[in-house]
């Protein structure tokens, strides 16, 4: 099991956690986007501090950006870090790509196929030309021309996908390096999320083994006597998640927990939060949600959790380390690294 760590080195604290975690021997140091921080420029400060991990974007935004420009931020990256860049991609949600970036949150899984499409084809080198539903290059009708990179090309560079719905769970199978997935628990994710994505790689002619599958956890390392109440924390913090995270019509992550059977709780949680009652939406969370998509508990109880995401087929955590400073992080991380190992 190979482990990854969320970072954000915006602060000094983020940067030595980022910075011990690499010379740790972590495989991976992953970068979010929501809309705060963007996820290149701190991996970009980070390919100048570190050695070893692979550099994630946990997800950059399509939407966001064009596809030219995912491609000459990748080939930057990949520069820069010595061959340690992971274009990381997602189509995000309504919520954000219309409100924030004020894009047409349209035909998502179209959207992702042609950026893959162009971003792939400026990496091998050819020129931009490309005739697709949301993309044309060059734009008909104008002044443009079919060019080619400036930079030095080929340039290898993953190409991830987070996706959760069966269509883009399916396009990862396809097109994908590797999955960033979410909402996993693996007891249950297997039928609801890692099934479609070996569909569409059979269909491709590629078998599941050539997709690396990477979920999100928090570390949490407790006595036992605690973990029913750390269980509760994260089931808690899921009510946001539920609630906000995504338009009345659209929320990839209930979607995805409806699909792994508790899709009448959720729509409950979803009720309690859009009429207010933010501390009952929290409250109705199944504890088992909290519990089953994080490692809570003992060094045994983490070795057994590990050993169920290993057997789901998941093949790398990208972890969130909890605790109070970076000391306190990077003592269990230590240790979860022993036990991954």
């Amino acid at each position: 099991m190979r482990i990854g760590v969320n970072v954000q080195p915006h602060t000094e604290d983020g940067a030595r956690v980022a910075v011990e975690a690499d010379a740790m021997g972590v495989d991976s140091l992953w970068a979010p986007e929501a809309w705060g921080y963007d996820c290149l420029t701190p991996l970009a400060y980070l390919a100048g501090r570190t050695k070893h991990a692979r550099l994630i974007t946990g997800i950059a935004q399509l939407g966001a950006r064009t596809p030219a420009m995912l491609a000459m931020s990748a080939m930057s990256l990949q520069a820069l870090s010595n061959g340690r860049f992971v274009l990381g991609l997602g189509v995000s949600g309504p919520q954000v790509i219309e409100g924030w970036h004020g894009v047409p949150f349209a035909k998502p899984v179209g959207r992702t196929r042609e950026t893959i499409d162009i971003v792939r084809m400026i990496l091998r080198g050819e020129r931009a030309a490309y005739d697709g539903t949301t993309y044309r290059l060059p734009l008909p009708g104008g002044e443009g021309k079919s060019i080619r990179s400036m930079a030095p090309t080929p340039v290898d560079v993953p190409i991830w996908l987070a996706a959760l719905g069966p269509a883009n769970l399916r396009l990862t199978g396809e097109l994908a390096d590797g999955w960033i997935g979410n909402s996993f628990m693996p007891g249950t994710a297997g039928d609801a999320l890692v099934a479609p994505i070996a569909e569409g790689a059979r269909a491709a002619g590629r078998d599941l083994a050539d997709v690396e599958l990477t979920v999100a956890v928090s570390l949490e390392l407790c006595e036992e006597s605690e973990v029913d109440d750390l269980a509760r924390k994260h089931a808690g913090g899921y009510a946001f998640t539920f609630g906000a995270m995504g338009s009345a019509k659209t929320n990839f992550y209930s979607a995805a927990f409806a699909r792994q059977g508790f899709g009448p709780q959720i729509e409950e949680v979803h009720r309690l939060w859009t009429s207010g009652d933010r501390a009952a939406a929290a409250a109705a969370v199944p504890a088992e949600i909290g519990l089953g998509t994080n490692l809570v508990g003992t060094p045994e109880m983490i070795s057994a959790q590990l050993a169920a995401y290993a057997a789901a087929g998941v093949s790398t955590l990208r972890v969130s380390l909890t605790g109070d400073g970076p000391d306190t992080q990077l003592a269990a991380l230590e240790q979860l690294l022993a036990l991954a190992a």
